[in-house]
């Protein structure tokens, strides 16, 4: 029988455990697929803690890649044999050596993209995408500021960012870190400790940066605020030290009538087209050398539970990959 990890309660690493299952025959308009890479994501801890909600006993996992062993009634363009990915939202079940899953969400792989590179990138590099052409359409010469420059959603935004024509400004939490983030494109990168505010107004001539991309949350949410030139977006889309407190709307009025955004992947690949515009514009991309996929450690499936106490101990760099 094929293994997935369950988690039964909320809680630490220690609530994940790797079971048997049984995967039923797909229904119409689903899909069988077994598992070759599996994606790990910070929001997987965000489930996994009980941050995001979702029903118990439940599966993890939002990205995968691998073959297709069985199609449903009504499903067309997919076969059996094909090699597909996907990033979806819950039902969360990708963190299994097999699974039956909706049709919208499968993506069929081009010939130069590897399954492991494909597990990787999905959910985080249609984030990319999302982040530079749909919260903020980033333009030549902007100056961008980035958290997690280092990380896997981070790398691959700075190097797609760079390969407009921006400014990279990325935070990193570690020197060591920093020729990573530089290698990625980044033009200016500050370790987390220092005076930020101070760091960002000096590289952008006082004006501050026009969009902030701020995975952290909670401890940096004022900080990220006070980078914002006039009019400026700050984009909050992840939360690794908590959720950003309430706050009052005068404080985006005081720093200059800014704009505050708290995006989720899936409303950008909601309909079909979109989710399509998204990969295609992905894959060329990567394709192009544009963005280069570093897959920077792999775990068996069986160590899930080790590498979601690296991703949260930020010992990780790039994209983090389990092996079914």
């Amino acid at each position: 029988m094929p293994r997935a990890v369950r988690i039964d309660e909320f809680g630490g690493p220690e609530v994940l455990r790797v079971c048997e299952v049984n995967v039923a025959d797909p229904g119409p308009g689903e899909v069988r697929v077994r598992h070759t890479a599996i994606g790990l994501n910070m929001i997987d801890t965000y489930y996994r803690k009980g941050l995001y909600s979702i029903g118990l006993p439940s599966g993890l996992g939002s990205e995968a890649a691998g073959v297709v062993t069985a199609v449903g009634d009504g499903v067309s363009g997919l076969h059996p044999g094909q090699r597909v990915a996907y990033a979806s939202s819950p039902p969360l079940d990708a963190y299994s050596e097999e699974r039956v899953i909706d049709a919208k969400w499968l993506v069929p792989l081009p010939d130069q993209i590897d399954e492991r590179t494909a597990a990787a990138v999905m959910l985080k590099g249609l984030t990319a995408w999302y982040l530079l052409s749909r919260s903020y359409r980033v333009e030549r010469g902007d100056w961008i500021l980035l958290y997690a420059a280092a990380g896997g959603v981070g790398s691959l935004v700075a190097q797609w960012a760079a390969s407009l024509g921006a400014r990279v400004i990325g935070i990193v939490g570690s020197e060591a870190k920093r020729a990573i983030a530089e290698s990625h494109g980044c033009e200016a990168v500050l370790l987390a400790d220092d005076d930020i505010v101070a760091r960002v107004r000096a590289l952008t001539g006082g004006d501050g940066v026009p969009v902030v991309y701020d995975s952290i949350g909670r401890t940096t949410f004022y900080q990220s605020l006070d980078c914002l030139r006039r009019h400026g977006v700050m984009v909050s889309f992840g939360n690794s030290s908590g959720p950003v407190e309430p706050f009052s709307l005068l404080e985006l009025s005081k720093r200059g009538s800014l704009y505050v955004t708290r995006p989720t992947l899936f409303d950008f690949i909601r309909e079909r087209a979109d989710l399509e515009e998204g990969c295609r514009k992905l894959f060329a991309r990567i394709e192009s050398r544009d963005v280069k996929v570093e897959i920077g450690q792999t775990y068996p499936l069986d160590r899930v539970a080790e590498a979601h106490r690296d991703l949260e101990g930020r010992r990780t760099t790039g994209s983090t990959v389990l092996l079914p």
